[in-house]
């Protein structure tokens, strides 16, 4: 059984940043394996030298949606678990924009706020987290969402 107060004690912590994620570089490697994985081989993701020549960006960028499926690992590294919870669960995101692209080469890290926990019922709260993937450097974000996640207590 969970203690109802650890969810009680995260409450307390609703709009501060919970985590920083450590940094990870998006390489031509992992864009590469993401565009085979998906079908999206696009070539502003996958042809340097034609991304060079005619990209705005000069550059490949990653995909959108890579850096949006590196939150899980980002937060798995140093979100706060909840010791008992017996169904951790991705629910989805209410909000979710791709602000800036990531340039290959580049390096990502998310930033975790808590934004709300919700009652479901007697055993399901859900935990809302801001999260922002930052890019090193850049004056923008890559991404900011609303990332959902529930819980069985």
């Amino acid at each position: 059984m969970v203690d109802i107060n650890v969810v009680r004690a995260l409450r307390d912590r609703i709009g501060e940043e919970i985590a920083v994620g450590d940094w990870f570089e998006v390489t031509q490697a992992r864009i590469d394996q993401f565009a085979a994985a998906t079908g999206d081989a696009q070539w502003i993701h996958v042809d340097p030298a034609r991304a060079a020549a005619e990209s705005p960006f000069k550059t490949t960028i990653a995909h959108g949606f890579l850096t949006l499926s590196l939150l899980s690992n980002m937060a798995y590294q140093v979100c706060p678990t909840i010791e008992g919870v017996r169904f951790p669960l991705n629910y989805g995101f209410n909000r979710l924009r791709f602000v800036a692209p990531v340039p290959v080469g580049s390096r990502v890290r998310a930033h975790f706020v808590l934004h709300q926990i919700e009652r479901i019922d007697d055993v399901q709260r859900q935990i809302i987290y801001t999260v922002t993937v930052e890019i090193e450097g850049a004056a923008k974000p890559a991404l900011v969402a609303e990332w959902l996640t529930r819980i069985t207590l």
